[in-house]
């Protein structure tokens, strides 16, 4: 393959700003570019490890993908699950050669009329988080040359989905601290419109009084201290 392709993928991988994107949109681009990248590739999906450790064909180019992986998740063996698990490329030239190593798949990919495959390890910090899979209808679709683009390309995604995954999980961590900051500030609030109300008790009696109307009322502390701060009356039928 001419490196002009290789080299426009790259750029257009370490261009992309995760920032921008959510990381289903990330998973989406590495897996467009990757696929232009090598041209023998009919279509592409990306296999990636869900929250209960299954795994999982999350992002596709075409419906067949998860067709055909499904047999492999099914079976527990098969070219993307090697590739990710052993952390290495995974390449089969026949697919009727296949049948004895992954029955299943094999089966389900030449019924869909692929014939030959590319499984290329995602990893992150040493971790194998899952695999690109690329597929051609024809037998030796993929020759040493697109295996060594696609591998290139898989370790410069695998950049991309580190630093989207970081991206993403610091931004969540921010959402849950900004919201942490709120409720402790409309909670402190709301104690000192307490304790101006009865100038005998302290800041703990104070809390202490919201936590056991939030307990009685069954609302959430942060809610029940809006409340006050809003001088809302309590909800009718509440105490």
């Amino acid at each position: 393959m001419p490196d002009a392709p290789l080299s426009e993928a790259l750029v257009a991988l370490s261009r992309f700003l995760v920032a921008d994107a959510s990381l289903g949109d990330t998973l989406h681009q590495v897996v467009a570019i990757t696929t232009k990248a090598v041209p023998a590739s009919a279509f592409a999906g990306l296999s990636l490890l869900d929250e209960r450790g299954r795994t999982t064909t999350a992002v596709f180019t075409d419906e067949q993908s998860p067709e055909i992986d499904s047999a492999q998740y099914e079976e527990g063996a098969g070219p993307c699950l090697d590739a990710y698990r052993q952390k290495r490329v995974v390449r089969i030239d026949d697919m009727s050669e296949a049948t004895s190593t992954y029955p299943k798949f094999a089966r389900a990919a030449m019924d869909h009329g692929i014939h030959s495959t590319l499984s290329l390890p995602v990893i992150v910090s040493d971790q194998g988080l899952g695999a690109i899979n690329l597929y051609a209808t024809e037998t030796y679709g993929f020759s040493t040359d697109d295996e060594d683009t696609a591998t290139e390309l898989a370790t410069a995604a695998s950049v991309v989905l580190a630093n989207a995954q970081a991206y993403w999980r610091a931004f969540d961590q921010a959402e849950t601290l900004s919201e942490a900051m709120k409720s402790r500030a409309v909670i402190e609030q709301a104690k000192g419109i307490l304790m101006a109300r009865s100038p005998s008790i302290t800041a703990q009696d104070a809390f202490d009084l919201l936590v056991k109307a939030s307990q009685r009322e069954n609302v959430k502390l942060r809610e029940l201290a809006q409340r006050i701060v809003d001088r809302r009356p309590p909800p009718e039928g509440g105490r």
